[in-house]
């Protein structure tokens, strides 16, 4: 089986790299050359990774076929090239949905919506998916955790949802400035966030069963230093504000 990738950027990068730390079984992965300093990277660190000069060649080598470009280079590339029946199509693309792929790809061929994230690399986290496909689903579970969708509107949400990311980041980063300034040395001060926050995920996870309300009641203590943070933070809007990013990104993702 030969990999190709359609769109050489941080997603891809990610893709590549934890393909490379899994099982997964492989011949060759062949990449674009648009992003020149990733493909070069990635040919430096592995030996299986071909650079093509013509994203065409990508597609004529190549088994599966994974779209990582954005929604705009998309509409313009993708109805250009020449896709085979035979071929196995996974979309990175966000607001490009199923219908509109099937008719600029313009063959029969099995066409999967996906939504990785960096932390792709790494093996971990959650990869919805969409249509339900059994190859597409026992790849991506090499390299997280797949969640299937029926739905096109429904993945929506999980589309939705990956914008948040780099706000996350944002209050980590935001949490570690504040430890800064009151004297903590930046390298401990996001030590021990990123530590903080890594365990109460993990602590989540294991709850992820029952209503996370749970854990946001067992966290405090009457008067205590939880109770007056959540208190301070729902006074300053910090959860409204939080709901109409995520509204904005979801009426984006339905135009």
């Amino acid at each position: 089986m030969n990999l190709g990738f359609i769109g050489t950027g941080k997603i891809s990068e990610a893709v590549i790299i934890g393909i490379f730390k899994s099982k997964l079984k492989f011949k060759k992965i062949y990449i674009s050359k648009r992003n020149i300093q990733v493909s070069k990277k990635l040919k430096k660190k592995f030996k299986k990774i071909i650079i093509e000069k013509e994203n065409q060649s990508i597609l004529n080598n190549s088994d599966w076929v994974f779209l990582a470009v954005t929604p705009k280079v998309g509409e313009k590339i993708i109805k250009e090239l020449r896709f085979k029946s035979k071929h196995i199509i996974v979309s990175f693309i966000s607001t490009i949905k199923l219908p509109k792929l099937k008719k600029l790809i313009n063959v029969q061929a099995n066409i999967v919506r996906a939504i990785p994230l960096p932390f792709i690399s790494l093996r971990k986290g959650p990869i919805p998916i969409f249509p339900p496909n059994k190859k597409v689903k026992n790849f991506f579970n090499k390299l997280g955790t797949v969640i299937e969708i029926k739905n096109e509107k429904l993945s929506i949400n999980f589309w939705t949802l990956s914008g948040m990311m780099a706000s996350y980041y944002k209050s980590l980063s935001v949490l570690s400035d504040w430890l800064v300034k009151k004297g903590i040395k930046r390298i401990n001060a996001q030590n021990y966030i990123t530590s903080l926050f890594l365990a109460l995920s993990e602590d989540a996870v294991v709850n992820s069963k029952k209503d996370l309300k749970f854990l946001v009641k067992e966290s405090q203590t009457p008067k205590g230093l939880n109770e007056q943070g959540l208190q301070e933070m729902i006074r300053g809007g910090t959860y409204k504000s939080t709901l109409n990013a995520l509204n904005i990104i979801y009426k984006r993702l339905n135009k």
